[in-house]
């Protein structure tokens, strides 16, 4: 297991960044294009600790919901010009997420695609060390601030890859719960989910082992036991921090077991609509997902385990894991999301599961049972007539 980003955890902490030890002394301060990051004043508080602790800093605040490879390019070309020696990640998993690529290229030549090893990426090795990244979360969701991965949109190709390297693990991420109290519930909710399928995924993956299991439980427990309070209560900052807290086991996990082909399948559908939030889709995917699994016996134990987390403390049969995850679902208002609502239509589940195997197929290869083409097929097939039954009803 290889951590090596230094944690800092609590209420305020933001206040204390500037005591914190810095990668250089001059930042690439990456944001979001959206509006709240200024809004609810994080930025003023980040610059204004920043120029206390010496650093100069150059804005880029661009960073999609979905990051493009476009505006990684972008941010590098900018990082290049001003000689900036660090990045510094303030926002969501996107945010954060795009940080790695960004450092990437900022030191290395030519076109980031040239250095992903899958699809049409150019498999080139990534010479250069990157920029040292501090990671300064504002979200609940992706534990991005405490992995090397990031998950990038080529959207000349329709390819969404996940990208990492030891390099790419965020130095120092300074995660301060207040910050995730303007999230709207949805996004919490989004979010929220996004975290926990990342622990339930290394739960049921065939490289789960005696340490992942002990965290990953403890934080499907956590976000299972909160998610509903912070989605439909926002100002609970108690409730805030234990998302933020289930958010950090899960990212924390994330070199120590792999994920499955659930979070595979999604990306490909958010690849063709960069629109769909991408715990949005997981939401949707899921049931049919899992249930899958079930149907298959695949690992019966586990899913009574988690059911039992999952609040039904006497779980007996792996059906109640489903039990739990949709009662769940509903507390937090998201059990009726709809493929047909992005635009999906069922004729492009072909090339979903075609893009799936090209761009995140090493997911697939941690599936305790192999799924085919037919089988990811029907799991998007279910999901989109299941929730298109709801939504009617």
């Amino acid at each position: 297991m290889f951590v090596p980003t230094r944690i800092v955890f609590g209420r305020g902490e933001l206040t204390n960044l500037h005591s914190q030890p810095m990668p250089g002394k001059k930042a690439l301060l990456l944001i979001s294009n959206g509006k709240s990051t200024r809004q609810h004043g994080y930025l003023a508080r980040t610059e204004a600790q920043l120029k206390q602790a010496g650093i100069d800093t150059v804005l880029f605040d661009q960073i999609e919901a979905n990051p493009f490879k476009s505006t990684v390019m972008a941010a590098s070309i900018l990082a290049r010009q001003h000689q900036c020696d660090f990045i510094v990640a303030l926002g969501g998993g996107s945010v954060i997420d795009a940080s790695k690529a960004i450092a990437v290229v900022s030191t290395n030549p030519g076109d980031f695609w040239d250095y992903i090893a899958v699809g049409t990426g150019k498999k080139k090795p990534v010479e250069h060390k990157p920029l040292p990244i501090v990671a300064i979360p504002t979200t609940a969701g992706t534990g991005s601030e405490v992995d090397p991965w990031g998950a990038i949109i080529n959207e000349e190709t329709n390819e969404k890859v996940g990208f990492g390297i030891d390099d790419t693990y965020p130095v120092l991420a300074v995660i301060d719960p207040e910050l995730t109290m303007s999230v709207p519930p949805a996004f919490t909710a989004y979010q929220g989910f996004d975290a926990m399928f990342h622990s339930i995924e290394r739960y049921l993956s065939k490289t789960a082992n005696a340490l992942s299991d002990v965290v990953t439980l403890n934080a499907v427990e956590t976000i299972a036991g909160h998610i509903a309070q912070a989605v439909n209560h926002g100002n609970d900052l108690n409730a805030r921090e234990q998302i933020a807290l289930g958010n950090l086991m899960s990212g924390i996990i994330m070199k120590l077991s792999s994920g499955i082909s659930q979070h595979s399948l999604e990306n490909a559908m958010t690849a063709f609509y960069p629109d769909l939030p991408h715990g949005a889709g997981l939401l949707i995917l899921c049931e049919a997902y899992f249930t899958d699994m079930i149907d298959k016996h695949v690992c019966d134990e586990r899913f009574v385990q988690l059911a039992r987390v999952m609040g039904i403390p006497d779980a007996t049969e792996p059906t109640e894991f489903i039990t739990a995850l949709t009662h769940l679902m509903a507390e937090c208002g998201v059990a009726q999301l709809n493929m047909a609502d992005y635009g999906i239509s069922p004729d492009e589940f072909g090339k979903f599961t075609v893009n799936a195997r090209a761009t995140m197929g090493g997911l697939f290869l941690a599936d305790r049972v192999p799924l085919s083409d037919e089988d990811c097929v029907a799991i998007y097939t279910t999901a989109y007539y299941k929730m298109s039954t709801i939504n009617q009803a």
